[in-house]
């Protein structure tokens, strides 16, 4: 691949102007909020593989429980449908051994019989209690969806109150997290070929994106941040991409330095030379199982960047390699290795250049078919992820600094391959992206 400071990508050949693409988008915004619905594709529970887990981590077994559709993680490895109406409680409780037991409501009793086991029914509370208890019997260390102290919050999602029921029974509550990514985040061949093919199709589209903004700049044409998320949102639509709830970031200058900017009628800036430009874009396949992609790549409307621009750019990407270099010497080593060493070692790089206090946010996070997925994150800073990086992990490095108003992040998707090797799918940035006339 040439160097990003001096190609130029023909986007106009490609797909007609990009100008005249990115207008159009206006007019069709609101067939675009498909775009923006997130998938939960329906999966035959393997009980055998759970009922291994289960075992592997040495519990008693597994208690899933819902009230209100509230408990995506169950449902999704249940094989439920989380968009039928629960409007009673229900708890179903798979053993590392033998069969499962599944407590329903008399209003809703048929709730559950997608799923193999022993049905009992309750309609008041007492029988509920008298039911849960039975079927806890005997079971020393139950895993739920919990985490002590809320350390890891994406599966910390049973309520306090139900933590207590369960434990007054004589059981002693453990945290699904591990259970969880192994059965929910693994990425297996499939999947990765999903991630690899959106990967492909994003790729191209971030090279479109910012020969947008520097042709139009060159010409002296408007153009906003507004409008080139809008073009990113047409271009997914045309590639059959979904980016989920939230739309791809494009900043400018101070906007960069919010990690999370998103770019609105009353707060879009149009580019001008000498700006710089960052855009944060994630897709998956608009398919059932289809896994994400997500990337961050920074640029500069000008021939030469800043030195002060060029130097924070360097210190990012020498913390992104670091983190790498990190998974690969433990894996080639076959260390086990857990997502908040991942994180020092790319935030050392950072701190060591003086600006430890600019990274104010974890270097990556787990994905599977939702962006941010349940598997391990790189993270020691706002949580300490002790999860282990398994094979099929897929996840992000984004170490990012945001200083005044400039803000820089890099950011590229790392696979645990089930040969136990790291791959890295599409380019990775080097250098920034220049506007070179």
């Amino acid at each position: 691949m040439g160097s990003p400071a001096s190609r130029r990508l023909n986007v106009e050949s490609k797909a007609g102007s990009p100008v005249i693409r990115a207008a159009r988008l206006f007019i069709e915004h609101s067939a675009l909020s498909i775009l923006c619905i997130m998938h939960y594709a329906l999966r035959t529970m393997n009980l055998k593989n759970i009922q291994a887990a289960i075992a592997a981590q040495k519990l008693d077994g597994w208690l899933f429980c819902d009230f209100h559709n509230r408990e995506k993680i169950a449902y999704t490895i249940l094989g439920l449908d989380i968009n039928k109406s629960c409007s009673r409680r229900w708890f179903y409780f798979i053993p590392a051994r033998g069969t499962p037991l599944k407590l329903v409501h008399a209003i809703e009793p048929a709730f559950l019989d997608a799923l193999p086991g022993r049905k009992v029914m309750y309609s008041g509370w007492v029988e509920l209690h008298a039911g849960l208890k039975s079927i806890l019997k005997n079971q020393k260390r139950v895993a739920m969806q919990y985490s002590p102290l809320n350390n890891i919050p994406t599966v910390s999602t049973v309520d306090a109150g139900t933590i207590e029921l369960v434990r007054s029974f004589g059981a002693n509550v453990v945290s699904s997290a591990d259970l969880v990514q192994r059965l929910y985040s693994h990425v297996d061949g499939k999947r990765f070929r999903s991630h690899q093919r959106a990967g492909k199709a994003i790729q191209e589209i971030k090279d479109e994106a910012f020969e947008l903004i520097f042709s139009s700049v060159r010409k002296g044409k408007k153009i906003t941040e507004l409008d080139v998320q809008q073009f990113i949102l047409y271009r997914f639509k045309d590639e059959n991409l979904t980016c989920g709830n939230h739309a791809p970031i494009v900043a400018a200058n101070g906007h960069a330095a919010d990690p999370h900017f998103e770019p609105n009628a009353k707060n879009t800036r149009a580019f001008k030379k000498n700006d710089r430009v960052l855009i944060d874009l994630w897709a998956k396949l608009n398919e059932p199982g289809a896994v994400f992609y997500d990337i961050t790549w920074c640029g500069y409307i000008g021939a030469k960047a800043p030195s002060d621009y060029a130097k924070v750019f360097g210190i990012v990407i020498r913390a992104r390699d670091a983190a790498v270099a990190c998974v690969e010497n433990a894996l080639a080593k076959k260390k086990t290795l857990r997502g908040w060493e991942v994180d020092k070692a790319c935030r050392d790089v950072i701190a060591n250049a003086g600006y430890g206090k600019y990274f104010i946010h974890r270097t990556g996070h787990s994905i599977d078919t939702s962006v941010h997925g349940q598997g391990a994150n790189i993270d020691g800073l706002e949580t300490k992820d002790e999860r282990a990086l398994l094979p099929g992990s897929l996840f992000s490095i984004e170490p990012g600094i945001y200083k005044g108003d400039v803000g820089v992040r890099s950011e590229i998707n790392v696979y645990i391959g089930l040969d136990g090797r790291a791959r890295i799918e599409g380019a990775v940035q080097k250098e920034l992206i220049l506007n070179v006339e």
